[in-house]
């Protein structure tokens, strides 16, 4: 993809980075106490590795506009098919996630972020609501 005219990340905060190195801490003094050192330095080792994949992968979502193409995570849809993107604020966006869901729809929401962005697909091909 060249040069997006629009670009972001939906990253993870802070605070959760913190719970993972305080579970990967947890983990190691468990090990320590029962098992040899190594043991606990492997067993430390796997579970910062999986803190790291997980928190990782879920906070690298990307949404970007490139070439005439609308990115959203792994989704992407041509401009041309795209109608006006509409804000929405705290309370639309906790509805969209939540009693308003249509299980068509394509969603990219993160739990710490509480706003969105609707965008509705004008393309009759698509099974997704409009």
């Amino acid at each position: 993809m060249d040069e997006a005219s629009y670009e972001e990340r939906l990253t993870a905060p802070l605070a959760w980075w913190l719970v993972g190195a305080g579970f990967v801490v947890t983990v190691w003094w468990i090990f320590v106490l029962a098992t040899p050192l190594w043991l606990a330095w492997t067993a430390a080792t796997v579970a910062l590795a999986l803190v790291v994949g997980l928190v990782g992968y879920y906070g690298s979502a990307r949404l970007a506009v490139a070439d005439g193409v609308l990115w959203a995570g792994r989704a992407h849809i041509p401009l041309t098919l795209c109608g006006v993107a509409e804000p929405l604020d705290r309370e639309q966006t906790r509805r969209a996630g939540g009693a308003e869901a249509d299980a068509r729809a394509y969603l990219l929401l993160r739990p710490y972020i509480s706003t969105a962005v609707r965008v509705p697909i004008d393309d009759p091909k698509d099974v997704a609501p409009a």
